[in-house]
Parts: C-alpha cells; sequence; structure tokens
C-alpha cells in the first residue's frame, strides 16, 4: 500500500467511525434533552458555557452558536472563572458545562458556585456516574465511543458528538422560538452570509429616477441619464408606479419619440420587488428575467414606488 492509499484510509475510518457515532447519538436522545431545551427557555439571564482543553474549544463554538441563533450565550474559561470570572455568572443565568470524562478539576469552582447560589447546571459528559453529572440538575449524555484514533487519547469522536448535541440545542431552541433569517442576519451582517440575507430595502436606491405619465419624453430622457440607472420609472399623480421606460422602450419608439409622453412609450405592470424581500430573490428574479434593475413597491403602500435595485448593487456586496 503507497503512502497516499494509506492516508485515505486512515482518513476514511475516521469518517465513518464519526458518523457512525453521530447515528448512535441521535437514537440515544431522550427526555433529558427536552428538559436541557426547556431548562434554557426559562432563564431570564444568560446561558454560560464553559470547559476546559478540547472541551473548552468545542463550548466556545456551541456558545457562539446559541449567541448568533437568538440565545443570549458566551463562554467562560473555568481557570479564569476560579480568578474573578464568576462574577460574570449570575442567578437567572444557566450553565452549560462540558467535560468528556465529567472530572475535569477545573470545573470544581464554577460547579460548586452553581450549587451555592441555585444556578441551573446542565452537564454534558460521556460519564453518567461522573463528578459533573452526579451535580448537574439535567444531563446531556454523549455515548462512550472511544476515539477515531483507536487508543482513545486524541479527541475526536467525543468531540465531534459534543459539538453536535451543542448544534441539536442550539437549533431546537431557534426552531422554538421561530428565528426567522432576518433575525439571522441582525446577528450576522457581514460577509457571504450578511450579503445572502440582505434585504432590497438595505441595497436599494431611494433616490431614484421617476418622472409622470404626462411628462414629454424629452424631459424623461434627461431624468434617465442623469441618474444612469438605464431606466425610468412612470407614476401618477400619487406615486404610485404604473410603468418604466427602459433602453429597449426607446428602440422600439425611435420614430418621433420626442414628441411623445411618457404613458405612450412606457412598459405598463413592470416586475417589482418588495422592500422586505431578500435580495437573493431580486437577483434571481433579474437573471430569470436578464433585466438589470427592480423598482422597489411595498405592496402595503398601496403600489408606490420606494426605490430602485440595480444588479451592480447586489454584485458589490458579493450576490449574483
Amino acid at each position: 500500500m503507497t503512502d497516499n492509499e494509506s492516508f485515505l484510509k486512515t482518513a476514511r475510518q475516521v469518517v465513518t467511525d464519526e458518523a457512525r457515532a453521530l447515528d448512535v447519538l441521535a437514537e440515544s436522545l431522550d427526555d433529558h434533552f427536552a428538559e436541557a431545551v426547556q431548562m434554557i427557555l426559562q432563564a431570564k439571564g444568560r446561558i454560560i458555557v464553559s470547559g476546559i482543553g478540547k472541551s473548552g474549544h468545542i463550548g466556545h463554538k456551541i456558545a457562539a452558536t446559541l449567541a448568533s441563533t437568538g440565545t443570549p450565550a458566551y463562554f467562560v474559561h473555568p481557570a479564569e472563572a476560579s480568578h474573578g470570572d464568576l462574577g460574570m455568572v449570575s442567578k437567572g443565568d444557566v450553565v452549560l458545562a462540558i467535560s468528556n470524562s465529567g472530572e475535569a478539576p477545573e470545573l470544581a469552582n464554577l460547579l460548586a458556585f452553581t450549587r451555592r447560589f441555585g444556578i441551573p447546571l446542565i452537564g454534558l459528559s460521556s460519564k453518567p456516574q461522573s463528578t459533573l453529572m452526579k451535580q448537574a440538575d439535567v444531563h446531556l449524555l454523549i455515548p462512550s465511543l472511544g476515539e477515531a484514533c483507536g487508543f482513545g487519547m486524541v479527541p475526536s469522536i467525543s468531540t465531534t458528538l459534543t459539538l453536535a448535541m451543542g448544534d441539536a440545542l442550539a437549533i431546537a431552541l431557534m426552531k422554538y422560538r421561530d428565528f426567522k433569517p432576518e433575525n439571522f442576519r441582525d446577528f450576522h451582517p457581514g460577509g457571504k452570509l450578511g450579503a445572502q440575507l440582505s434585504k432590497v430595502r438595505d441595497l436599494m436606491h431611494a433616490d431614484m429616477p421617476v418622472v409622470t405619465s404626462d411628462t414629454p419624453m424629452s424631459e424623461a430622457l434627461l431624468v434617465m441619464s442623469q441618474k444612469s440607472f438605464g431606466v425610468v420609472g412612470v407614476t401618477d399623480d400619487a406615486g404610485r408606479l404604473l410603468g418604466i421606460v427602459t433602453d429597449g422602450d426607446l428602440r422600439r419608439n425611435m420614430d418621433g419619440l420626442l414628441d411623445k409622453a411618457t404613458q405612450e412609450v412606457m412598459t405598463r405592470d413592470p416586475m417589482t420587488i418588495a422592500p422586505n424581500a431578500l435580495a437573493e430573490e431580486a437577483v434571481a428574479i433579474m437573471n430569470e428575467r436578464k433585466i438589470t434593475s427592480l423598482f422597489v413597491v411595498d405592496p402595503d403602500a398601496d403600489g408606490q414606488a420606494q426605490g430602485l435595485l440595480h444588479i451592480h448593487d447586489c454584485l458589490r456586496v458579493g450576490l449574483g
């Protein structure tokens, strides 16, 4: 067997072992999981996640996932907790303590603090008879299936199961709270994810090119040129969008164009988008119809034009 073949064999075995372990975890979930969710839902404060070593690294991620999906949470390092950070934990909070063995000595002071002040404690471990689980009010037990290294020394299967348990908690809470994509974007305004969750209203131009239906085309062309969107909206006196004039409309009406009013040239009932729609939806419409802009019309505002979204606005934030 070549080195490359050996590497691939090992990698596939690790992934297979962890996948099987996840199946075991899924089958093992019981009412204790539901109790943990209910305890978190009833908390008036925050979820304090703590753990040491690899459990601590996973705990950081769990706290971040909870916080970004509508459950206020932060990570407290157990060693720092013993040197003043216990002041970050207060009544109304819930502590989620993570230790695969359940015997991490660094957690001792945090566990004692929760017992002394009656702070609810969720224990996450693979050892049901461990110190952590004996102290905990609610037990999240992960299957004890060894590690992918084969000799039980390298946290791998255990950390994968711990991470999956944290994700399960976060998403169960998120679904119960009916946490929507627009809420998600409030906590993820940057990067590709923020772009994907951008609303049309976040990207549209409020200063849009519009004229009334009786405006001469000579004036409409000036407005169209000044705004540089390649389109002009046509509204009635109340600001309701009646139609649009595009480059295509100009080409189709070249004969006597300057002697016409915009209502004679415009395309009636154009495709529009609502301000609360996701920008990705607008991009899909523009791509499908092979157009470069959409007027934004609020259906709750009697058809009034609110703004204009151009494909370049979407491309600028990484959509397209």
